[in-house]
């Protein structure tokens, strides 16, 4: 089998309240919102589709479940926290006031958030 030349990447959440993780990656992260069906709420991530979908009892990962690579991280995480959401800050990481861990060699710049599930989510600038 291969994927053809018109494949689609799509990503998965998952939630306990699909009502609240509608709005926060709706409202919060600017996620353009294609519809729901049954089983999902759709997202459209710059062609890149995200699927929410209501699992009960769900626990979430202590893993990154989705990130977003930015060309400006610090902006982009003052937009988060003026929206309310708080950045994951990791005791022996060496991150600086924004939350911004940088890796050995300075290519990368990472920082950590999570959804209302408890998904750690995570913003990059190389």
């Amino acid at each position: 089998m291969t994927l053809g030349a018109d494949y689609r990447v799509i990503t998965f959440i998952q939630t306990r309240d699909r009502p609240t993780a509608v709005a926060f990656y709706r409202d919060v992260l600017g996620l353009s919102f294609v519809m729901d069906d049954p089983f999902a709420s759709v997202f459209d991530q710059g062609g890149t589709g995200l699927r929410i979908t209501q699992i009960d009892g769900f626990t979430p990962s202590p893993h990154p479940a989705l990130g977003w690579m930015v060309s400006d991280i610090q902006a982009s995480i003052r937009s988060l926290t003026a929206r309310g959401v708080s950045m994951k800050f990791y005791e022996g990481f060496g991150q600086d006031e924004l939350g911004i861990w940088r890796a050995p060699g300075g290519t990368a710049q990472i920082a950590w958030f999570e959804d209302p599930d408890g998904n750690l989510l995570s913003l990059t600038q190389v």
